[in-house]
């Protein structure tokens, strides 16, 4: 990938969804780098993508309500895909074809077709696509994975991802509408925890998947919900999701997501390693290795250095780092195209297996 933006020029940025992930993860981690300008903003509601430009744009900051006309910039270097599920792709699509390099909120896109349609728009156009998977960019994230790089956990042959949380359903926006979203817990929380266990394992080859999606608590009324009660006539899509990957090489992942379930276990983009040398449990702010050192049993603890919401240092803003320097670099970003791919891939055959009730397998 040929490096399109020059090394004294800032890359320019186009905002494409000025909702709620925008404002709270994409645009305060943007604002933070000194290498970039967000000279465009678009929302169905113009008011929202009025706010955004007030408070993140440059004075000359344009506002649109049509993305297209957006696209038609020929001065924007990247844009930032941050609208519901269902549009991910087509809005991607058009952008690479525009000569935008793209990054996109996670998931990727609701069908394995729109995903694989999104990475051959990147590759037609020579464009950069990344997705929003920043679970990855923690400090003990990395570490873990700089450990299991170098053999230290050796051989790891089963894993858990976690995206467990015991209230926590999102009463807000589209989350609970299944056509425009594509899903609930699982395409929301469980693709992050999927990500997760897939870039540490570095193993992209599952071979088949089978799943269970449950809708047992979304008809109940709760007033315990981390956001309020949600509205048990719209609620209509699963509230726990859980997984069952076996991969080519044999290993195997159990994948663990719920927006609401009857547990005090609550563990989001969480891990667990196991491997022939040492196991990993991995937290929010804590990493334990464990295993055995001269006939005993240990646990060794790692914390985390900087605070979670750190403003320089979150993982949000790590992700968003790097995928500028890949654009201005001409590299490849951390979070690759055809990875998200694979967990797309995994996504679609959870449902397909919980429909079928029968396992998927994938190619």
């Amino acid at each position: 990938m040929a490096n399109t933006v020059k090394p004294s020029d800032k890359v320019r940025i186009g905002i494409i969804g000025c909702g709620g992930i925008a404002t709270s993860k994409h645009l305060p981690a943007l604002s933070k780098l000194n290498n970039i300008e967000m000279v465009a903003f678009c929302d169905l509601i113009r008011s929202r993508a009025e706010s955004a430009a007030k408070n993140y744009g440059t004075p000359d900051a344009k506002v649109y309500e049509n993305y297209k006309e957006l696209l038609e910039d020929k001065t924007i270097d990247v844009v930032h895909v941050l609208t519901p599920n269902r549009s991910h792709s087509f809005i991607s699509v058009d952008a690479m074809e525009a000569g935008k390099h793209v990054m996109c909120e996670k998931p990727m896109a609701i069908t394995v077709k729109e995903a694989e349609a999104m990475a051959a728009a990147a590759r037609r156009n020579h464009r950069l696509l990344s997705i929003g998977y920043q679970a990855r960019f923690g400090e003990n994230a990395k570490r873990l994975k700089a450990m299991c790089a170098a053999g230290e956990l050796g051989d790891i042959y089963f894993a858990r991802a976690y995206a467990v949380r015991r209230r926590g359903v999102p009463t807000w926006g589209h989350f609970l509408d299944r056509e425009i979203q594509g899903g609930g817990c699982l395409i929301d929380l469980g693709t992050h925890a999927i990500d997760l266990a897939l870039w540490l394992l570095d193993n992209y080859e599952p071979l088949y998947v089978v799943g269970s999606v449950f809708h047992k608590l979304n008809g109940q009324h709760s007033e315990a919900n981390r956001w309020g009660p949600w509205d048990t006539e719209k609620f209509q899509v699963e509230d726990s999701a859980f997984g069952y990957i076996k991969m080519k090489n044999g290993a195997t992942i159990e994948v663990d997501c719920s927006w609401a379930l009857n547990t005090i276990h609550e563990r989001e983009d969480k891990a667990m390693l196991i491997g022939t040398r040492a196991g990993a449990d991995l937290f929010d702010q804590r990493l334990v290795i464990n295993g055995e050192r001269n006939g005993k049993l240990y646990e060794d603890e790692y914390l985390s250095e900087f605070s979670k919401d750190a403003d320089e240092d979150n993982a949000n803003a790590c992700q968003l780092r790097d995928w500028i320097d890949s654009v201005r670099e001409g590299r490849e970003p951390l979070v690759r195209m055809e990875q998200a791919l694979v967990v797309c891939k995994i996504l679609d055959a959870i449902y397909q297996s919980a429909e079928t009730n029968a396992p998927v397998y994938i190619q």
